[in-house]
């Protein structure tokens, strides 16, 4: 019964009409994933259409990445169907910091520069080690990161690089995993992350300091 729970709740729900248009409608009488259904006599092209991923991303970080995103923000027609869509841009040296979609698996694929990429496992079972399974990619070349797991992406070469994500869900979240250690809201007590990562307090209070900001 445990095995059939889990697997049913891997990724986004079935959706049980043809689609499911977002709309931030309280009066609206039906919602699914969270989300107020729009009226599918008042559906529209539109509702299924979006821009810009032929540029990049305005917001920037102390990383040096950018990124623009097709998800249920941007594009209500995706509610329901499971999927989204990011185009990440790596200048020089940028890195694309250890994250976590804690609500999706993703496919990257790399359509200009170099990436070296990877992500870690977790420790599912007694005496087994946490693996590092990493690659460097190519224009053309495509990477899975399972989902929940720590993953990276940095340039590795001389010039830009761009690359597209694909998400099996509408909504994959991202949890950048130094900001939430270091940066979150209250912060952690020092004496923990100290502990934790075996460091004196004065290197937590000084990490700390840096990321007194909003970085994504």
């Amino acid at each position: 019964m445990a095995l059939v729970t889990s697997i049913s709740y891997a990724s986004d729900p079935s959706p049980l009409q043809d689609f499911c248009v977002a709309i931030n409608d309280p009066k609206s009488h039906v919602m699914v994933n969270g989300r107020f259904c729009k009226n599918p006599e008042l559906v529209t092209a539109d509702d299924f259409f979006t821009s810009g991923l032929n540029m990049p991303g305005n917001a920037s970080n102390q990383f040096g990445v950018t990124g623009v995103s097709a998800n249920i923000n941007s594009l209500p027609g995706i509610n329901t169907l499971g999927i989204s869509l990011a185009r990440i841009d790596y200048p020089p040296h940028a890195l694309n910091s250890f994250h976590t979609n804690p609500r999706a698996s993703e496919i990257l694929v790399v359509l200009e520069g170099t990436l070296y990429v990877g992500f870690v496992t977790s420790t599912s079972a007694p005496n087994v080690k946490n693996r590092l399974f990493s690659k460097i990619l190519h224009p053309g070349d495509a990477f899975v990161f399972p989902m929940g797991l720590i993953h990276f992406q940095l340039n590795v070469g001389k010039t830009k690089a761009v690359a597209f994500s694909a998400f099996g869900g509408q909504s994959p979240g991202l949890n950048i995993i130094t900001n939430a250690l270091f940066g979150s809201h209250p912060p952690i007590n020092d004496d923990i992350l100290a502990k934790a990562f075996q460091i004196d307090k004065k290197i937590v209070d000084y990490i700390q300091s840096q990321y007194q900001w909003d970085n994504y």
